[in-house]
């Protein structure tokens, strides 16, 4: 059947009014699932109902007939709607909150047939999320504005949950890498952008993410007059100088924040206009294959982000997050980070000191959002409340620590941690020790705190007490010892008794009124204990309603201070990354990189971060560290030798030595030094992009057009086996061309990893190559990896080693071998292809003479013999070294 449309004209003849309602609050919100409060749930109807149904995987039912066809309806329990709204959200699509806005009784005062007012609150989209238990606490949530003007593009985002406001030019073939960088939630973007052909392949990547809007959205005076309302100014100088794609995209992305909050603009951080350049630039593709955050798997485990972030706070981790996803190209700021990371590796005491505070600090960014929003609760006052209350004494350890000697940066956040004491005194006081979720429950002002609120709790009180005398009471004049007084939500408070003694109380001189007969017991209630239950039900009113009261009143004053909060709370979160990269680097024995504006890069005794990691405990001597130097005459190194020998390893690993230098850690080596990299490339790995239909090949020469294309001298670019996807000849070709353009027009360093021990003869020719190989060594007919990088050229590939490792069969193996020597021999009397498939190992295998019967086993050899006798569990070090040197002089018959 064919579901009527959720957005059809009422038509008051065949419709209810709340379903009349309902059409007309969906006919506004079209492109959203509608949650419709009905009591404790919200339900959704049409094709809302049929969507959302098998998203969540809930029952499909139905509620009467619109235009003669039934109504499908489905429904969420209100108290947890939050897991269903995250599957909704999760799955890309968007959700407007429609809430009662009456009580139901006001309602009725109006006719039976009255329908209780509802109105949407809040629209939902991946953008905008605000509660926690929909967002990751140690990741971002961006909502990201792409808007366009005379032609230029700009790039503006911000994170609701926590303030954060931004904005950049960009260039239209960058736009991808600065999408990358971000990995927004949700994009907004003007319809007709969609349009513009040099921007198909962003948008593809992006599809997912997409929210168009109409273009009348983005217009640059728009714009302006938006910003400036929202941050109560007359002009925007002091935020930076804006061109105009930037006011359009900042813009825009207020006024939609605006709309779905529906007029709660949340507190939002100035907008900060990052500069073009000021970043390290890396593309999706180098993210993905070095596997910054996220592993090619799609797993946070085993990326870098996992093995580096030591943070304690929801804050500090998506502060590293940050700073490692857009590394910095100023020497200076670089440096600032570094010596404050030095000071901290030099201080363990205090260092220990601030971590140990840092582990009682809350996510205040988030809660303080929540609170601007009015979504929040007593318990995000009491998160405030307990992480500004460290400040004080995580200054004085730091400061101590130091002995006043505090780096530029660390000395910064000491004065951005500000003085909060009065507002920790006045909510220590106000709030009891453990406040509820949601102001509506009550019970979280502490006692003596307000002095009217005391005396209703007291009456409250009272009255419970005076309920359990007359309860007394009334079962001694009765003589009934059954007699109760108790309460429920319906008839509020009763007198109950067992049904043997109701008549006793049904007469009409008993001074017992009937209120309901059960099959074993009778309800009644009296005159007094009416009266005390309005004493009560009074008294209770005034408490909650007073305490909702001191709650809004201790809300305006956090929010009246929201900006040196925020400021503090951002203060908190910088310490926790310097300290999490100190405790790193004394953990991990990382060293200090020296950066600076030169164009070197030297590093000693270098390691892969998250190898080494993976290694520990595992293999004995650990992760091998290699040397790279890409000075001016060996500034595009070669590197030959065989798979498994650790190629991609060494080329990851000095790109990720980059990245952490950058962003102002220290690095996994014994020394390196670093001239700013303006930006990375990486094609190490490949798989096919069937979506869109591209081949493994495909994919491989697109992001190495995209590396010849935009490195520049001062770029950094890893290349792993470029031309392995094609014929040989093809590959080769494009190989030797990719290396000569990279030496020859970008002229930047790079690290290319090859096969193709043809490439070597360029280094007679191309005066910035260098030949280097890692170096294998051959023991009883098989190869064993040392993982160390050494100049020189590969003498072979070692495939059918590395094939034999793998356990390809015996036959194929002799066979490959027999081809390979006779290609070897020479290519002028190697035979043709035509010849050798003539011995396809089909064929070879069928012509193989039946093996002679084995002769008897003979009895072991010296060596055999002597190998039996070795333990290898209780031999040292040393007597393994003699034994093995023992077994090669038997072997070699000395």
């Amino acid at each position: 059947m064919t579901e009527p449309s959720s957005t059809a004209p009422p038509d008051a003849e065949t419709i209810t009014p709340m379903m009349a309602q309902y059409l007309e609050i969906k006919a506004a919100h079209a492109d959203c699932l509608l949650f419709y409060r009905m009591g404790d749930f919200y339900e959704l109807f049409f094709d809302d109902a049929v969507a959302a149904a098998e998203i969540l995987n809930i029952a499909l039912t139905k509620r009467g007939k619109h235009q003669g066809d039934d109504i499908p309806m489905c429904g969420v329990p209100v108290h947890s709607h939050e897991s269903y709204l995250s599957k909704l959200i999760a799955s890309g699509r968007k959700v407007a909150i429609c809430e009662q806005m009456e009580d139901p009784a006001e309602a009725k005062k109006r006719g039976y047939k009255a329908v209780v007012k509802r109105d949407v609150i809040r629209v939902v989209t991946p953008g905008t999320i605000t509660e926690d238990g929909l967002l990751d606490p140690r990741g971002h949530n961006y909502l990201a504005c792409v808007a366009e003007a005379g032609g230029a593009l700009a790039l503006a985002w911000v994170e609701i949950s926590t303030g954060a406001f931004a904005v950049r030019p960009v260039d239209a073939r960058r736009l991808g890498a600065a999408l990358a960088e971000l990995t927004p939630g949700e994009i907004l973007v003007p319809d007709r952008l969609l349009e513009r052909p040099d921007l198909y392949e962003t948008w593809g990547e992006w599809k997912s993410a997409l929210s168009p809007l109409p273009a009348a959205r983005f217009t640059v005076q728009g714009g302006e007059r938006r910003l400036k309302a929202a941050f109560a100014v007359e002009a925007l100088d002091a935020f930076g100088a804006f061109g105009r794609p930037e006011l359009a995209a900042a813009g825009a992305l207020v006024d939609y924040v605006e709309a779905t909050q529906k007029g709660r603009l949340p507190r939002l951080d100035p907008p900060r206009r990052v500069a073009e350049g000021s970043h390290l630039e890396i593309d999706a593709a180098t993210r993905r294959n070095l596997e910054l955050t996220r592993t090619l798997a799609g797993e946070r485990r085993g990326s870098l982000l996992a093995v580096i972030d030591r943070t304690l706070t929801g804050a500090g981790a998506r502060l590293l997050e940050r700073w490692l996803a857009a590394p910095l190209t100023d020497p200076a700021a670089i440096g600032a980070r570094l010596d404050a990371v030095a000071a901290l590796v030099d201080a363990p005491g205090p260092r220990e000191a601030l971590r140990e505070r840092l582990r009682r600090v809350p996510d205040v960014e988030r809660a303080l959002s929540r609170l601007a929003l009015e979504r929040g609760g007593p318990r995000d006052l009491a998160m405030l409340k307990d992480a500004l209350a460290e400040i004080p004494g995580l200054r004085a350890d730091l400061d101590e620590g130091l002995r006043g000697l505090l780096p530029d940066l660390l000395a910064g956040q000491m004065r951005d941690l500000g003085e909060h004491a009065a507002l920790v005194d006045r909510l220590a006081r106000a709030l009891t020790s453990d406040p509820p979720l949601l102001a509506r429950d009550g019970g979280f002002i502490a006692p003596g705190y307000h002095a009217g609120l005391d005396e209703l709790r007291t009456l409250k009180d009272e009255s419970r007490r005076h309920i359990a005398a007359l309860q007394a009471r009334l079962s001694d004049e009765t003589g009934i010892g059954a007699l109760k007084v108790k309460h429920n939500n319906v008839i509020g408070y009763f007198v109950e008794v067992p049904s043997r003694h109701a008549d006793k109380l049904m007469a009409p001189d008993s001074g017992f009124i009937h209120r309901q007969t059960m099959a074993n017991a009778a309800r009644f209630t009296t005159v007094e204990l009416s009266d005390l239950e309005n004493k009560l039900r009074g008294a209770g009113d005034k408490a909650l309603a007073l305490e909702l009261d001191l709650f809004a009143d201790l809300v305006a004053e956090v929010t009246a201070r929201a900006d040196p909060i925020a400021q503090a709370a951002r203060a908190l979160a910088t310490l926790d990354v310097l300290a999490g990269l100190a405790d790193l680097a004394e953990a991990r024995r990382y060293t200090r990189p020296h950066v600076d504006e030169s164009r070197s890069f030297a590093v000693s005794g270098g390691r892969h971060p998250v190898v080494e990691a993976a290694l520990e405990g595992e293999q004995a001597g650990g992760f091998v560290g290699n040397a790279c130097d890409l000075g001016e005459g060996s500034r595009l190194w070669l590197v030959t030798g065989p798979n498994m020998a650790g190629k991609s390893t060494f080329l990851r690993q000095n790109a990720l030595i980059v990245l952490l230098a950058q962003m102002g850690a220290f690095v996994p080596a014994e020394s390196a030094h670093v001239g700013v990299v303006d930006r990375l490339f990486s094609r190490v790995g490949a798989a096919d992009d069937l979506a869109r239909g591209r081949s493994t090949f495909m994919v491989e020469m697109v992001e190495t057009a995209a590396i010849l294309n935009q490195a520049t001298e001062r770029s950094l670019v890893i290349l792993d086996e470029i031309g392995r996807g094609t014929a040989t000849y093809d590959g080769l070709a494009i190989a030797w061309a990719t290396l000569e353009h990279l030496h020859d027009s970008n002229r930047c360093r790079a690290l290319f990893a090859t096969h193709y021990h043809e490439l070597t003869a360029l280094a007679e020719r191309l005066d910035g190559l260098s030949c280097h190989t890692m170096r294998v060594r051959e023991w009883n007919d098989g190869i064993v990896f040392l993982h160390e990088v050494a100049p020189g050229v590969a003498d072979r590939s070692y495939g059918i080693h590395v094939a034999r490792l793998a356990g390809l069969p015996g036959p194929v193996l002799e066979r490959a071998d027999a081809v390979l020597k006779r290609l070897e021999s020479g290519m002028e009397g190697a035979p043709s292809p035509a010849r050798l498939i003539e011995d396809l190992p089909l064929f070879a295998a069928a012509k193989q003479p039946a093996p002679a019967e084995a002769p008897a086993p003979a009895g072991p050899s010296p060596l055999e013999a002597a190998l039996a006798e070795i333990n290898p569990d209780d031999l040292t070090p040393r007597e393994a070294l003699e034994a093995l040197y023992r077994l090669k002089g038997m072997a070699d018959g000395s």
